[in-house]
Protein backbone atom coordinates (compact mmCIF):
# COMPACT_ATOMS: atom_id res chain seq x y z
CA UNK A 1 0.00 0.00 0.00
CA UNK A 2 0.77 3.45 -0.60
CA UNK A 3 3.31 5.35 1.82
CA UNK A 4 4.45 8.46 0.74
CA UNK A 5 3.92 12.38 1.33
CA UNK A 6 2.31 14.13 -1.61
CA UNK A 7 4.31 16.95 -3.21
CA UNK A 8 1.89 20.13 -3.54
CA UNK A 9 0.91 20.99 -7.24
CA UNK A 10 -0.63 24.51 -7.70
CA UNK A 11 -0.63 25.47 -11.33
CA UNK A 12 -0.32 23.55 -14.47
CA UNK A 13 2.76 24.50 -15.90
CA UNK A 14 4.40 23.04 -12.66
CA UNK A 15 1.88 19.75 -13.51
CA UNK A 16 3.10 19.15 -16.99
CA UNK A 17 6.99 19.86 -16.39
CA UNK A 18 6.45 17.17 -13.30
CA UNK A 19 4.90 15.00 -15.49
CA UNK A 20 7.75 14.72 -18.29
CA UNK A 21 10.52 13.91 -15.86
CA UNK A 22 8.96 11.38 -14.29
CA UNK A 23 8.07 10.09 -18.27
CA UNK A 24 11.72 10.09 -19.20
CA UNK A 25 12.12 8.26 -15.92
CA UNK A 26 9.53 6.11 -16.41
CA UNK A 27 10.49 5.25 -20.14
CA UNK A 28 13.63 4.20 -19.66
CA UNK A 29 13.02 1.01 -18.08
CA UNK A 30 8.93 0.45 -19.33
CA UNK A 31 10.46 -2.47 -21.75
CA UNK A 32 12.09 -4.48 -19.78
CA UNK A 33 9.02 -3.78 -17.05
CA UNK A 34 6.82 -4.87 -19.56
CA UNK A 35 9.17 -8.35 -20.80
CA UNK A 36 9.74 -9.48 -17.25
CA UNK A 37 6.15 -8.44 -15.85
CA UNK A 38 7.59 -6.46 -13.14
CA UNK A 39 4.68 -4.64 -11.11
CA UNK A 40 5.65 -0.96 -11.44
CA UNK A 41 5.13 -0.37 -7.38
CA UNK A 42 8.16 1.90 -6.73
CA UNK A 43 7.41 3.95 -9.84
CA UNK A 44 3.73 4.49 -9.06
CA UNK A 45 5.32 5.67 -5.34
CA UNK A 46 7.27 8.25 -7.07
CA UNK A 47 3.94 9.14 -8.97
CA UNK A 48 1.96 9.42 -5.77
CA UNK A 49 4.68 11.46 -3.98
CA UNK A 50 4.91 13.82 -7.23
CA UNK A 51 1.31 15.11 -6.41
CA UNK A 52 -0.03 14.74 -9.86
CA UNK A 53 -2.54 12.30 -8.43
CA UNK A 54 -4.11 14.84 -6.60
CA UNK A 55 -4.18 17.60 -9.18
CA UNK A 56 -8.08 17.61 -9.73
CA UNK A 57 -8.73 17.71 -5.95
CA UNK A 58 -11.11 20.82 -5.68
CA UNK A 59 -9.57 24.13 -4.40
CA UNK A 60 -11.98 24.14 -1.56
CA UNK A 61 -9.98 20.92 0.05
CA UNK A 62 -6.72 22.36 -0.79
CA UNK A 63 -5.99 20.82 -4.42
CA UNK A 64 -4.89 22.50 -7.51
CA UNK A 65 -8.43 22.11 -9.57
CA UNK A 66 -7.02 21.61 -12.66
CA UNK A 67 -8.95 21.59 -15.57
CA UNK A 68 -9.63 17.97 -17.49
CA UNK A 69 -7.61 19.44 -20.20
CA UNK A 70 -4.23 19.52 -18.23
CA UNK A 71 -5.06 16.06 -16.72
CA UNK A 72 -5.26 14.57 -20.31
CA UNK A 73 -2.10 16.14 -20.95
CA UNK A 74 -0.14 14.67 -18.51
CA UNK A 75 -1.73 10.99 -19.35
CA UNK A 76 -0.20 11.75 -22.61
CA UNK A 77 3.03 12.81 -21.76
CA UNK A 78 2.98 9.59 -18.88
CA UNK A 79 1.68 7.66 -21.66
CA UNK A 80 4.73 8.40 -24.45
CA UNK A 81 6.75 6.92 -21.64
CA UNK A 82 5.27 3.99 -20.02
CA UNK A 83 1.26 3.35 -21.10
CA UNK A 84 1.12 0.79 -18.58
CA UNK A 85 2.12 3.31 -15.65
CA UNK A 86 0.02 5.77 -17.50
CA UNK A 87 -3.03 3.63 -17.25
CA UNK A 88 -3.05 2.85 -13.31
CA UNK A 89 -4.42 6.33 -12.08
CA UNK A 90 -7.65 6.47 -14.98
CA UNK A 91 -9.81 5.12 -12.79
CA UNK A 92 -7.89 7.27 -9.77
CA UNK A 93 -9.34 10.51 -11.54
CA UNK A 94 -12.99 9.24 -12.75
CA UNK A 95 -13.41 8.33 -9.25
CA UNK A 96 -12.71 11.55 -7.81
CA UNK A 97 -14.48 13.43 -10.63
CA UNK A 98 -17.79 11.38 -9.08
CA UNK A 99 -16.56 12.36 -5.54
CA UNK A 100 -17.13 15.85 -7.10
CA UNK A 101 -20.52 15.45 -8.31
CA UNK A 102 -22.30 12.75 -6.25
CA UNK A 103 -20.21 13.20 -3.24
CA UNK A 104 -21.34 14.75 0.39
CA UNK A 105 -19.01 17.30 1.98
CA UNK A 106 -18.02 14.19 4.10
CA UNK A 107 -17.30 12.30 1.58
CA UNK A 108 -15.23 14.85 -0.36
CA UNK A 109 -13.18 15.60 2.81
CA UNK A 110 -12.46 12.50 3.82
CA UNK A 111 -11.32 10.87 0.09
CA UNK A 112 -9.69 14.17 -1.32
CA UNK A 113 -7.80 14.56 2.34
CA UNK A 114 -6.24 10.76 1.22
CA UNK A 115 -5.53 11.89 -1.85
CA UNK A 116 -3.69 14.86 -1.14
CA UNK A 117 -1.83 12.61 1.51
CA UNK A 118 -0.52 10.05 -1.49
CA UNK A 119 -3.33 7.38 -1.35
CA UNK A 120 -4.61 5.85 -4.98
CA UNK A 121 -8.00 4.67 -5.63
CA UNK A 122 -8.58 1.53 -8.56
CA UNK A 123 -11.40 0.78 -9.80
CA UNK A 124 -13.64 -2.35 -9.22
CA UNK A 125 -16.27 -2.06 -11.97
CA UNK A 126 -16.35 -4.73 -14.69
CA UNK A 127 -17.77 -8.03 -14.50
CA UNK A 128 -18.17 -11.12 -16.83
CA UNK A 129 -21.09 -13.10 -17.56
CA UNK A 130 -23.59 -10.60 -17.80
CA UNK A 131 -25.26 -9.70 -21.26
CA UNK A 132 -23.43 -6.55 -21.74
CA UNK A 133 -20.61 -4.33 -19.98
CA UNK A 134 -23.66 -2.35 -18.40
CA UNK A 135 -24.82 -5.37 -16.24
CA UNK A 136 -23.63 -5.11 -12.58
CA UNK A 137 -24.06 -8.09 -10.71
CA UNK A 138 -22.04 -7.08 -7.84
CA UNK A 139 -24.77 -6.37 -4.58
CA UNK A 140 -24.68 -3.80 -2.00
CA UNK A 141 -27.39 -4.46 0.75
CA UNK A 142 -28.23 -3.53 4.09
CA UNK A 143 -27.48 -6.16 7.34
CA UNK A 144 -27.17 -5.21 11.15
CA UNK A 145 -27.17 -1.61 10.62
CA UNK A 146 -24.87 -0.90 7.94
CA UNK A 147 -24.41 -3.06 4.39
CA UNK A 148 -22.00 -5.82 2.76
CA UNK A 149 -20.73 -6.07 -0.32
CA UNK A 150 -20.53 -9.60 -2.19
CA UNK A 151 -19.44 -10.16 -6.21
CA UNK A 152 -16.18 -9.91 -8.33
CA UNK A 153 -14.99 -7.70 -10.24
CA UNK A 154 -12.47 -7.95 -13.12
CA UNK A 155 -9.97 -6.05 -15.13
CA UNK A 156 -9.56 -4.06 -12.46
CA UNK A 157 -6.76 -1.67 -13.10
CA UNK A 158 -4.91 -0.47 -10.29
CA UNK A 159 -6.16 -2.71 -7.84
CA UNK A 160 -2.83 -4.20 -7.33
CA UNK A 161 -1.47 -0.78 -6.04
CA UNK A 162 -4.75 0.53 -4.59
CA UNK A 163 -5.18 2.03 -0.85
CA UNK A 164 -8.90 2.69 -1.78
CA UNK A 165 -11.38 0.30 -4.23
CA UNK A 166 -14.25 1.87 -6.01
CA UNK A 167 -16.88 -0.82 -6.10
CA UNK A 168 -19.62 -0.73 -8.55
CA UNK A 169 -22.42 -2.10 -6.92
CA UNK A 170 -26.26 -2.71 -7.39
CA UNK A 171 -28.52 -1.62 -4.49
CA UNK A 172 -30.34 -4.83 -3.39
CA UNK A 173 -33.00 -3.68 -0.12
CA UNK A 174 -36.20 -4.64 -1.96
CA UNK A 175 -38.11 -3.95 1.50
CA UNK A 176 -36.58 -0.09 1.22
CA UNK A 177 -34.40 -0.61 4.71
CA UNK A 178 -31.79 1.52 4.15
CA UNK A 179 -33.75 4.17 3.13
CA UNK A 180 -31.64 4.35 -0.09
CA UNK A 181 -33.10 4.55 -3.68
CA UNK A 182 -33.03 1.92 -6.02
CA UNK A 183 -30.06 1.76 -8.35
CA UNK A 184 -26.13 1.53 -8.60
CA UNK A 185 -23.65 2.84 -5.83
CA UNK A 186 -19.92 2.85 -5.51
CA UNK A 187 -18.33 2.17 -2.27
CA UNK A 188 -15.11 2.98 -1.70
CA UNK A 189 -13.78 0.18 0.28
CA UNK A 190 -10.14 -0.09 1.80
CA UNK A 191 -7.96 -2.21 -0.35
CA UNK A 192 -7.09 -4.47 2.75
CA UNK A 193 -10.62 -4.85 4.27
CA UNK A 194 -11.27 -8.19 5.60
CA UNK A 195 -13.40 -10.26 2.77
CA UNK A 196 -11.41 -8.13 -0.11
CA UNK A 197 -9.21 -10.98 -2.38
CA UNK A 198 -7.24 -9.04 -5.05
CA UNK A 199 -5.72 -11.48 -7.26
CA UNK A 200 -2.95 -10.64 -9.78
CA UNK A 201 -4.41 -12.86 -12.74
CA UNK A 202 -4.61 -9.98 -15.75
CA UNK A 203 -2.30 -12.37 -18.51
CA UNK A 204 -3.41 -9.76 -21.66
CA UNK A 205 -1.09 -9.64 -24.50
CA UNK A 206 -0.30 -5.70 -23.70
CA UNK A 207 -0.62 -3.29 -20.59
CA UNK A 208 0.94 -6.53 -18.93
CA UNK A 209 1.75 -4.02 -15.88
CA UNK A 210 -1.15 -2.03 -15.23
CA UNK A 211 -2.13 -4.34 -12.44
CA UNK A 212 -6.03 -5.38 -13.94
CA UNK A 213 -6.65 -8.63 -11.72
CA UNK A 214 -9.67 -10.29 -10.48
CA UNK A 215 -10.93 -8.54 -6.99
CA UNK A 216 -13.51 -10.56 -4.65
CA UNK A 217 -15.66 -9.65 -2.68
CA UNK A 218 -17.11 -11.66 0.41
CA UNK A 219 -19.36 -9.77 2.65
CA UNK A 220 -17.63 -7.20 3.30
CA UNK A 221 -19.12 -4.66 5.52
CA UNK A 222 -19.27 -1.04 4.76
CA UNK A 223 -20.58 2.30 6.25
CA UNK A 224 -23.52 4.36 4.81
CA UNK A 225 -20.78 7.26 4.55
CA UNK A 226 -18.92 4.87 2.09
CA UNK A 227 -21.34 4.33 -0.58
CA UNK A 228 -21.76 7.26 -3.44
CA UNK A 229 -24.89 7.07 -5.51
CA UNK A 230 -24.00 7.10 -9.11
CA UNK A 231 -27.29 8.67 -11.31
CA UNK A 232 -25.98 12.49 -10.17
CA UNK A 233 -22.92 11.46 -12.18
CA UNK A 234 -24.26 9.61 -15.06
CA UNK A 235 -27.99 10.39 -15.41
CA UNK A 236 -27.15 14.49 -16.12
CA UNK A 237 -25.21 16.12 -18.23
CA UNK A 238 -22.16 16.13 -15.91
CA UNK A 239 -19.21 15.57 -18.28
CA UNK A 240 -18.84 12.34 -16.39
CA UNK A 241 -18.20 9.93 -19.32
CA UNK A 242 -16.61 12.34 -21.68
CA UNK A 243 -13.96 12.89 -18.84
CA UNK A 244 -13.48 9.40 -18.48
CA UNK A 245 -12.63 8.69 -22.60
CA UNK A 246 -10.71 11.86 -22.37
CA UNK A 247 -8.06 10.27 -20.82
CA UNK A 248 -8.62 7.10 -22.66
CA UNK A 249 -8.33 8.95 -25.65
CA UNK A 250 -4.98 10.73 -23.66
CA UNK A 251 -3.08 7.33 -23.29
CA UNK A 252 -3.87 6.62 -26.88
CA UNK A 253 -2.25 9.43 -28.25
CA UNK A 254 0.66 8.89 -26.07
CA UNK A 255 1.12 5.59 -27.25
CA UNK A 256 1.61 6.98 -30.67
CA UNK A 257 4.01 9.66 -29.74
CA UNK A 258 6.22 7.43 -27.74
CA UNK A 259 5.92 4.78 -30.42
CA UNK A 260 7.15 7.52 -33.01
CA UNK A 261 9.90 8.44 -30.99
CA UNK A 262 10.71 4.82 -30.97
CA UNK A 263 10.43 4.38 -34.77
CA UNK A 264 12.83 7.81 -35.00
CA UNK A 265 15.41 6.49 -32.68
CA UNK A 266 15.60 2.77 -34.40
CA UNK A 267 16.21 4.06 -38.37
CA UNK A 268 18.61 6.91 -37.19
CA UNK A 269 20.36 4.55 -34.77
CA UNK A 270 19.97 1.13 -36.47
CA UNK A 271 18.53 0.27 -39.77
CA UNK A 272 20.07 -0.14 -43.04
CA UNK A 273 18.70 1.97 -46.48
CA UNK A 274 17.22 -0.30 -48.65
CA UNK A 275 19.22 -1.07 -51.39
CA UNK A 276 17.29 0.45 -54.37
CA UNK A 277 16.71 3.36 -52.71
CA UNK A 278 20.97 3.79 -53.70
CA UNK A 279 21.48 5.71 -50.46
CA UNK A 280 24.09 5.68 -47.50
CA UNK A 281 21.74 5.78 -44.53
CA UNK A 282 17.78 4.72 -43.98
CA UNK A 283 17.24 8.46 -43.10
CA UNK A 284 17.99 9.49 -46.75
CA UNK A 285 15.70 6.57 -48.58
CA UNK A 286 12.82 8.61 -49.98
CA UNK A 287 9.87 6.07 -49.02
CA UNK A 288 10.77 5.71 -45.32
CA UNK A 289 11.10 9.63 -45.48
CA UNK A 290 7.56 9.47 -46.76
CA UNK A 291 6.32 6.95 -44.43
CA UNK A 292 7.54 9.33 -41.59
CA UNK A 293 5.62 12.18 -43.11
CA UNK A 294 2.62 9.90 -42.97
CA UNK A 295 3.11 8.63 -39.99
CA UNK A 296 3.96 12.00 -38.05
CA UNK A 297 0.70 13.60 -39.65
CA UNK A 298 -1.36 10.70 -37.55
CA UNK A 299 0.43 11.31 -34.67
CA UNK A 300 0.02 15.21 -34.92
CA UNK A 301 -4.14 15.00 -35.90
CA UNK A 302 -4.54 12.73 -32.49
CA UNK A 303 -2.37 15.02 -30.22
CA UNK A 304 -3.99 18.11 -32.01
CA UNK A 305 -7.44 16.44 -31.50
CA UNK A 306 -6.83 16.10 -27.79
CA UNK A 307 -6.24 19.01 -27.49
CA UNK A 308 -9.95 20.15 -28.99
CA UNK A 309 -11.47 17.44 -26.96
CA UNK A 310 -9.75 18.81 -23.40
CA UNK A 311 -11.00 21.95 -24.13
CA UNK A 312 -14.31 20.83 -25.06
CA UNK A 313 -14.58 19.18 -21.86
CA UNK A 314 -13.49 21.82 -19.45
CA UNK A 315 -16.33 23.94 -20.52
CA UNK A 316 -19.00 20.70 -20.27
CA UNK A 317 -17.35 20.84 -16.40
CA UNK A 318 -18.12 24.21 -15.51
CA UNK A 319 -20.05 24.76 -12.17
CA UNK A 320 -23.87 25.32 -12.93
CA UNK A 321 -23.93 29.00 -13.67
CA UNK A 322 -20.09 29.53 -14.51
CA UNK A 323 -19.67 31.79 -16.90
CA UNK A 324 -23.34 30.87 -18.09
CA UNK A 325 -24.87 34.78 -17.85
CA UNK A 326 -28.46 35.36 -15.85
CA UNK A 327 -29.83 32.58 -17.92
CA UNK A 328 -33.00 31.00 -16.43
CA UNK A 329 -32.54 27.62 -14.86
CA UNK A 330 -34.12 26.06 -17.88
CA UNK A 331 -31.82 27.93 -20.31
CA UNK A 332 -28.69 26.72 -17.98
CA UNK A 333 -30.16 22.84 -18.01
CA UNK A 334 -30.08 23.19 -22.26
CA UNK A 335 -26.43 24.69 -22.22
CA UNK A 336 -24.88 22.47 -20.13
CA UNK A 337 -26.98 19.88 -22.15
CA UNK A 338 -25.15 21.28 -25.06
CA UNK A 339 -21.82 21.52 -23.87
CA UNK A 340 -21.81 17.63 -22.22
CA UNK A 341 -23.06 16.94 -25.89
CA UNK A 342 -20.23 18.60 -27.68
CA UNK A 343 -17.37 17.78 -25.75
CA UNK A 344 -18.75 13.86 -25.71
CA UNK A 345 -18.88 14.61 -29.67
CA UNK A 346 -14.89 16.07 -29.30
CA UNK A 347 -14.17 13.30 -27.48
CA UNK A 348 -15.79 10.37 -29.76
CA UNK A 349 -13.31 12.49 -32.78
CA UNK A 350 -10.19 12.25 -30.37
CA UNK A 351 -10.78 8.61 -29.59
CA UNK A 352 -10.93 7.38 -32.88
CA UNK A 353 -7.86 9.48 -33.98
CA UNK A 354 -5.57 8.12 -31.43
CA UNK A 355 -6.66 4.69 -31.29
CA UNK A 356 -5.93 4.77 -35.35
CA UNK A 357 -2.65 6.62 -34.53
CA UNK A 358 -1.43 4.56 -31.69
CA UNK A 359 -2.32 1.01 -33.91
CA UNK A 360 -1.27 2.40 -37.18
CA UNK A 361 2.63 3.74 -35.81
CA UNK A 362 2.86 1.28 -33.18
CA UNK A 363 2.85 -1.48 -35.89
CA UNK A 364 4.84 0.75 -38.51
CA UNK A 365 7.81 0.82 -36.33
CA UNK A 366 8.71 -2.92 -38.23
CA UNK A 367 7.85 -1.44 -41.27
CA UNK A 368 10.21 2.07 -41.34
CA UNK A 369 12.84 -0.64 -39.06
CA UNK A 370 13.47 -3.15 -41.24
CA UNK A 371 14.47 -7.02 -40.53
CA UNK A 372 16.38 -5.89 -37.42
CA UNK A 373 13.83 -4.33 -35.84
CA UNK A 374 11.60 -7.33 -35.17
CA UNK A 375 14.69 -8.71 -32.38
CA UNK A 376 12.97 -9.77 -29.37
CA UNK A 377 16.50 -8.05 -27.79
CA UNK A 378 15.05 -4.81 -29.14
CA UNK A 379 11.21 -5.45 -27.43
CA UNK A 380 9.88 -2.83 -30.10
CA UNK A 381 7.04 -4.96 -29.95
CA UNK A 382 5.48 -3.44 -26.48
CA UNK A 383 4.25 -0.16 -28.30
CA UNK A 384 1.55 -2.46 -30.49
CA UNK A 385 1.03 -4.42 -27.99
CA UNK A 386 -0.01 -1.42 -26.17
CA UNK A 387 -2.11 0.08 -28.72
CA UNK A 388 -3.64 -3.32 -29.93
CA UNK A 389 -4.71 -3.96 -25.73
CA UNK A 390 -5.47 -0.70 -24.95
CA UNK A 391 -7.43 0.54 -28.21
CA UNK A 392 -10.03 -2.13 -27.25
CA UNK A 393 -11.73 0.11 -24.36
CA UNK A 394 -14.32 1.18 -25.64
CA UNK A 395 -14.87 0.38 -29.27
CA UNK A 396 -14.29 3.27 -31.88
CA UNK A 397 -16.63 2.13 -34.12
CA UNK A 398 -19.38 3.20 -31.44
CA UNK A 399 -17.20 6.69 -31.98
CA UNK A 400 -18.47 6.88 -35.30
CA UNK A 401 -22.21 6.00 -34.67
CA UNK A 402 -22.31 8.69 -32.22
CA UNK A 403 -20.85 11.42 -34.52
CA UNK A 404 -23.17 10.27 -37.73
CA UNK A 405 -26.20 10.73 -35.29
CA UNK A 406 -24.84 14.36 -34.02
CA UNK A 407 -24.60 15.22 -37.85
CA UNK A 408 -27.20 13.51 -39.73
CA UNK A 409 -30.19 13.57 -37.00
CA UNK A 410 -28.80 16.01 -34.36
CA UNK A 411 -28.84 13.25 -31.61
CA UNK A 412 -27.02 13.95 -28.75
CA UNK A 413 -24.92 10.86 -27.70
CA UNK A 414 -25.45 9.29 -24.25
CA UNK A 415 -24.91 11.25 -21.04
CA UNK A 416 -22.99 8.37 -19.65
CA UNK A 417 -20.40 7.37 -21.75
CA UNK A 418 -18.83 4.04 -21.38
CA UNK A 419 -15.52 3.90 -18.85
Amino acid sequence: MTVVTAERITTAAQALVIAAELADEFARGAAERDHARRLPHEELDQLSASGLLAITVPAAFGGADLPPSVVAEVFRILAAGDPNIAQVPHSHFVYLNLLRLAGSPAQQREYFGRVLAGARIANAQSERGGASVAEIATTVRPADGRFVVEGAKYYCTGSLFADVLAVLTRLDDPQGVSGLAPGEYVAFVAALEPGVRIVDDWDALGQRTTGSGTVEFERVQVGREQLVARAAAVQAPTGYGAFAQLLHAAIDAGIARGALDAAVEFVRTRSRPWFEAEVARAVDDPLVVQRFGELAVSVGAAEAALVVAGAAVDEAVRPAGAGRGSASAADGAQSAGNDAAQASIAVATAKILADRAANEVSAAIFEVGGTRSAAAAHRLDHYWRNARTHTLHDPVRWKYQHIGRAVLQDRPPPLHGVI
